[in-house]
């Protein structure tokens, strides 16, 4: 999916070499400290950002060469502006959009998508409540409705659990399991890694570069997480030249 990507904001250098590839029915953490370059690598991957080097492919294209619909991503909560006028219902619907075209009406199918999301997020009861009236949770829960409505190929999340209760915790995460068991790729980025073998078949460690990849289990005993948790709980950057390149999972891989 990933090869040899960099990605540069004007003189600052955010993603730089990375290679990785994600795999049809997996979660794949993507980990990292404050500024190592998840958002980034998630949203050139979603086909928001351009590469300044090197490629992605998702489904045997460029992003942005795929139809409308196709990359479902979720940003971190603090980027959304929340005055905007929208019931709960409204929102998730939004996640329709991409794939109505210009002449298509929103129809029974479309609703029934918007139903099952909710659903899914156990938000039936808040369908008719302002966005700007939830907790952040909640809020979080109705952004992940959206992607899910749109009925996306892939999934990308941005630090879902940011803020988020417990409770919200454990409900987003076994709505990604069921989705990755349904055989939806996810790749999630988080900076915890307390949880990660609960969340996650596979996970890759950056900061701006790929330190590590394999499984939690490979990951978690690596050089590169003892450092991750070191630098990110005192200093909140990770500094490594440890390199870890661990085995992949036998899954088919979302490049084919």
């Amino acid at each position: 999916m990933v090869r040899d990507l960099a990605v540069r904001y004007e003189n600052f250098m955010a993603l730089e070499g990375a290679n990785l590839s994600a795999h049809f029915g997996e979660a794949l953490g993507i980990v990292g400290p404050n500024g190592s370059g998840k958002s980034t690598l998630l949203k050139t991957i979603a086909g928001l950002l351009q590469p300044s080097a090197g490629s992605v492919c998702v489904l045997d294209k460029e992003p942005r060469e795929l139809p409308p619909g196709t990359i479902a991503y979720v940003p971190q909560i603090e980027a959304v502006d929340w005055s905007f006028p929208a019931t709960v219902w409204d929102v998730v619907a939004m996640g329709r959009f991409p794939r109505l075209g210009v002449f298509r009406r929103f129809g029974a199918e479309d609703r029934k998508a918007v139903r099952h999301a909710l659903a899914q997020l156990r938000m039936e009861d808040l369908s008719d409540r302002h966005i700007s009236a939830l907790s952040g949770g909640q809020q979080q829960r109705a952004f992940v409705a959206r992607a899910i409505a749109q009925g996306p190929r892939v999934l990308l999340l941005d630090e879902p659990t940011t803020g988020v209760d417990e409770q919200t915790e454990e409900s987003l995460r076994r709505v990604v399991r069921e989705l990755v068991a349904g055989g939806l790729p996810v790749l999630m980025a988080t900076h915890d890694l307390e949880r990660a073998s609960d969340w996650f078949d596979r996970i890759v460690v950056i900061d701006r570069r790929v330190l590590a990849i394999g499984t939690p289990d490979e990951v978690l005993k690596s050089g590169a997480y003892a450092a991750i948790r070191e630098h990110t709980h005192t200093h909140g950057h990770l500094r490594t030249d440890h390199e870890s390149h661990a085995g992949h999972a036998a899954h088919p891989e979302i490049t084919r």
